[in-house]
């Protein structure tokens, strides 16, 4: 570095400003590569899977999904002992049903929701989660005001197939995620575990419900409801099958290499997404190992700015893989279509039929 004169305040500023820089871009490019060169020894090292059978397959993934459940933050000691829900009635036809629900999850700490039950119900239905996304919510997943169509009434059409469906209230917003977000950092948690423990509770409370058949739950998510799906079945084996509309994603390219042909989260201020460990061990592909053998459909859209399909096509075929080990690659789908960031109904209905029975 040249001979710097102290007696230019100007100067040195300069000075410190390149310094500061290029740590900076040290450091980044320092971590880049200690997490994308260093993921493929790390995962060696830490998985043990044996697709001999699925009955020793599941054994031997039990530690990890352990490992996954410590990396999210385990809320489980403070869930409440009662559920208290509160019911009320806000739409109705001659089809269906829609109810504002709220039940305690934790203590001190309620779950928020509309539930929709169809009407003239013959026999105990399958639930389904059907999960919002971010700036968004329960009322866009029924149909109501998703002006942007990215929803196309799935919550209803579920309905208008006899499903039961969920459809929790998450906080939605960036800015207050990440508030909650270092909240939970400081108990060596996350938000994500916060809210993927809420599941639990909500299958949990339809157990006594006699029109919900429990023994078959499915979930189903957009975006930030997709990121949920694939992150809480891993650790709800409650869960039958799942549907990941517009978030499974090449995972490291996504959280940490800037490119135009995708965003990326490292440079938005969406903190509230980084989950410790994250990319240690867990990428999209080796999450759906944790989900494996039951049913998964990944809904990705072409126009999607969120992913570039080839990239989302590599974690795919590494995840493909799991299932096809153990003779079963059917029952993992890619429906990579030629639209944007949005649920795709008849597809995802198929799956849940063949699927969730």
């Amino acid at each position: 570095m040249e001979k710097v004169n102290f007696e230019r305040e100007e100067y040195v500023k300069r000075i410190i400003g390149d310094c500061q820089s290029l740590i900076r871009r040290e450091a980044e490019d320092f971590l880049r590569k200690v997490i994308e060169d260093g993921y493929l020894e790390r995962s060696k090292k830490f998985w043990r899977r044996d697709y001999s059978s699925i009955g020793n397959y599941l054994n031997s993934i039990k530690q990890a999904k352990q490992d996954w459940k410590n990396c999210l933050g385990d809320f489980s000691d403070y869930y409440s002992e009662q559920f208290n829900p509160e019911i009320e009635k806000i739409y109705e036809d001659e089809k269906k049903e829609i109810f504002y629900i709220c039940i305690e999850i934790y203590k001190g700490m309620r779950g928020y929701g509309l539930l929709g039950y169809p009407k003239n119900m013959k026999k105990a239905s399958p639930l389904i989660i059907a999960q919002h996304g971010i700036g968004s919510s329960p009322f866009h997943v029924f149909g109501f005001y998703d002006s942007g169509g990215y929803y196309h009434s799935y919550g209803s059409k579920l309905l208008d197939e006899n499903y039961v469906v969920i459809a929790p209230f998450n906080i939605t917003d960036s800015q207050p995620r990440a508030r909650i977000q270092r909240l939970c950092l400081l108990l060596g948690k996350t938000i994500a575990g916060l809210e993927a423990g809420k599941y639990k509770k909500w299958i949990d409370f339809f157990s006594s419900d006699k029109n919900v058949d429990t023994e078959k739950v499915g979930m189903w998510g957009l975006s930030l409801g997709g990121y949920y799906t694939l992150i809480t079945m891993p650790i709800e084996e409650r869960i039958k099958a799942g549907i990941c509309s517009a978030f499974f994603n090449h995972r490291i390219k996504k959280m940490i290499i800037d490119d135009p042909r995708y965003s990326c989260f490292l440079s938005t201020d969406e903190e509230h997404i980084s989950i410790y460990g994250w990319l240690k061990y867990f990428s999209d592909y080796d999450l759906i190992s944790l989900i494996c053998p039951r049913p998964f459909m990944i809904q990705a859209g072409k126009q999607d700015s969120i992913s570039w399909f080839p990239f989302l096509l590599e974690e795919y075929k590494k995840a493909k893989e799991h299932y096809e080990k153990l003779e079963i690659g059917e029952k993992l789908i890619l429906d990579l279509h030629s639209g944007g960031h949005e649920v795709r109904v008849s597809e995802g209905m198929n799956f849940l039929k063949k699927f969730l029975v």
